[in-house]
């Protein structure tokens, strides 16, 4: 794995079960709940299918075929059109505190204005600590409760940012 060899690009289908994989398995390392959360999401298993609309992209980030994490912005469920969620974004532990996770960040962020959100809203789990710092930094604040219908019951963080 080198710098020169990662990209981080837009999913395609054959990317499906090494992201779902990566997803699945950041649950298990940080002991985050699987039930009400993109563990049981019916999208995991078809990302690629998952963001195929105008108003959502999923990126990926890609070491020579071999898929190491991903982010993506989507339309809050539910809730005003303006407002946006970035969602599944996991890593693996191969490209933590590399700063890939704050360059995915960055990308969904500029997805999102381009694509005219107002607002981006996200959900979390309290034991991502280093994700969390990467929002906070970034503008977002914190919630009191969530937005939407996410369906993510076991998420603990709910944090906006006016984009």
């Amino acid at each position: 794995m080198s710098k020169d060899t990662i990209v981080i690009r837009e999913i395609r289908p054959e990317d499906n079960a090494q992201i779902e994989a990566v997803i699945r398995a950041c649950f298990h390392e940080f002991k985050i709940p699987l039930e009400g959360t993109a563990y049981a999401d019916d999208e995991t298993p078809r990302m690629y299918e998952s963001y195929q609309n105008a108003n959502d992209v999923y990126y990926v980030i890609d070491d020579n075929g071999v898929v190491l994490g991903g982010g993506g912005i989507k339309p809050l469920k539910d809730f005003e059109a303006e407002v946006c969620e970035i969602q599944k974004m996991y890593f693996s532990p191969k490209i933590r505190g590399k700063g890939y996770g704050k360059l995915m960040f960055e990308k969904c962020m500029e997805a999102a204005k381009k694509m005219g959100y107002k607002r981006c809203y996200l959900e979390s789990a309290p034991q991502l600590k280093a994700a969390i710092h990467i929002y906070e930094s970034s503008g977002f604040k914190h919630l009191k409760g969530a937005l939407g219908n996410t369906g993510h019951y076991s998420c603990g963080v709910w944090m906006i940012k006016e984009l």
